[in-house]
């Protein structure tokens, strides 16, 4: 069985531009991948078959509704003949916390589909699958960082960023992503006037780390009237010893704190882990 990484996804800098008149959301975020995440196994066969396990694989839902399956069956809705088969998931990300767990199994499962058929990354009906699959799925197909835009399909050219580190906490409470949405309260064909500045420049080829201290996350108030939770999980990560930013990341319920060495998140990410062993806390490097 072949093995394939699944990263999580971290919204280093999300705004939210406007809805649009299908009721759907236009963003514009600049993403970033971790070094943990889920991993997905392929082995080649005739059926297309889905085992989950690890230690969130509860939060998953049932297998048959998983993002793998969905992904799979798009791609070979478009490829006759396309060879399928057997997945193992292991996930270990939680479940609509913000970090793209189920996409970017998804693209896990896409890429272990190319590799097997001999599809190149370019493929434009591998892209067409991602997009259908979900709004995350094209970006979670090439795990780096890049700008993003429309509901998250529109990927940009790769952005290079300065080394640093992250923690990354859930307070073990679900964040659905259409609820934070619907808290921004934007009627459809109505635009988003965010109270400040605009914060990154879009379309950057490069961002200091600096430059990342002044980003945001459009969604953060709104997910706070959803989950309260989230507020003093930002609260805890910003008194951190070190950390430099402490912002949300997608809808949440996962925010993060940046930090500029691997020692100072690895002691911080202890730290948090002593003070609150009910929630989900890990530290990374982001690239």
């Amino acid at each position: 069985m072949r093995w394939f990484r699944a990263p999580a996804k971290i919204n280093l800098h999300l705004r939210v531009l406007a809805r649009r008149l299908d009721g759907l959301h236009e963003i514009e975020s600049l993403v970033a991948f971790s070094e943990i995440g889920d991993w997905v196994g392929y082995q080649p066969g005739e059926r297309l078959e889905l085992d989950v396990e690890g230690p969130t694989a509860l939060e998953a839902g049932p297998p048959e509704q998983n993002l793998v399956l969905k992904a799979a069956r798009a791609l070979a809705a478009r490829i006759p003949n396309l060879m399928l088969g057997r997945f193992r998931l292991v996930k270990r990300l939680p479940a609509a916390a913000g970090v793209g767990g189920g996409s970017s199994d998804a693209a896990a499962a896409l890429a272990a589909l190319a590799e097997a058929n001999g599809l190149p990354q370019e493929d434009e009906r591998l892209r067409a699958a991602a997009e259908e699959t979900g709004a995350d799925v094209p970006a979670c197909l090439f795990p780096g960082a890049r700008w993003v835009q429309g509901v998250g399909e529109r990927v940009g050219a790769p952005v290079a960023l300065p080394e640093m580190f992250a923690v990354l906490a859930n307070p073990r409470v679900p964040a659905p992503t259409r609820d934070v949405f619907e808290a921004l309260g934007l009627v459809p064909g109505s635009p988003f006037d965010f109270p400040g500045e605009q914060g990154l420049a879009a379309g950057s080829a490069a961002v200091s780390f600096e430059a990342l201290l002044s980003a945001r996350n459009d969604l953060q108030a709104a997910a706070i009237r959803v989950v309260p939770a989230v507020e003093s999980t930002l609260e805890a990560l910003a008194r951190l010893p070190g950390a430099r930013a402490a912002r949300m990341t997608g809808s949440g319920a996962t925010c993060f704190a940046l930090f500029d060495s691997a020692l100072g998140a690895a002691t911080a990410c202890r730290t948090v882990a002593a003070e609150r062993p009910q929630w989900w806390v890990r530290a990374t490097s982001l690239r």
